[in-house]
């Protein structure tokens, strides 16, 4: 896919980034198709799950902090940190630290967009966010937004998604994806801090 189509309307092109597309070879068993061009008869040969992709135009953001919490750029070192924060954030995922450091190491990595939330009270860390940013395509990309499951409904998602958008000051729009049916909705967070859109994107694995 060239940078001009894709540009032209990322999430309904692509189910995935521009800087992606490249670099991610999809297996011989998986299909991936856009939501205009699904239809009932795939459910014969693959089991299907469906994916939002949104956009944010990186204008009128709200950057509030909340009362009681902080907000601290994080470093190398703090990925001990990450790696707790997203384990203890799902029930049906794991991730250890060799898959978040790797994420260092692409091309579209920016250390200012890698952020940590902090309780003032305790100094304990209870949330996390990490972005990319694509200088080619100027697009800042939200990779992973967690908030540990006891700090949850006091809009720290929402507070972690604004600081991350506010910090993509060289980008010119923004992008998520994530499970349609997740059961923390994190659709409805995206929506409330801007997002727009209504592209779903389902990724199909062959039955066997």
């Amino acid at each position: 896919m060239r940078l001009n189509e894709y540009l032209m309307s990322p999430c309904s092109k692509s189910s995935i980034p521009y800087w992606k597309i490249n670099t991610i070879n999809i297996p011989a068993d998986m299909k991936i198709v856009h939501n205009d061009d699904f239809n009932d008869s795939f459910f014969t040969e693959y089991h299907d799950e469906s994916y939002f992709r949104l956009i944010h135009y990186l204008n009128n953001i709200d950057n509030k902090i909340v009362n009681g919490f902080s907000v601290k750029t994080a470093d190398v070192t703090d990925i001990h940190l990450i790696v707790e924060i997203i384990n203890k954030s799902y029930t049906d995922l794991s991730v250890n630290y060799d898959q978040i450091i790797s994420y260092t190491k692409t091309p579209v990595y920016d250390e200012n967009l890698w952020i940590l939330v902090y309780e003032s009270k305790t100094n304990h860390v209870v949330g996390c966010g990490i972005a990319d940013f694509d200088s080619e395509v100027k697009e800042g990309i939200l990779e992973w937004i967690q908030v540990l499951p006891e700090y949850r409904g006091r809009k720290l998602g929402q507070l972690i998604v604004k600081q991350l958008l506010c910090r993509m000051n060289k980008a010119n729009f923004a992008t998520v994806s994530g499970k349609v049916d997740n059961l923390t909705n994190p659709e409805r967070v995206y929506r409330k801090c801007g997002f727009v859109g209504n592209d779903i994107w389902h990724v199909m694995h062959k039955k066997y």
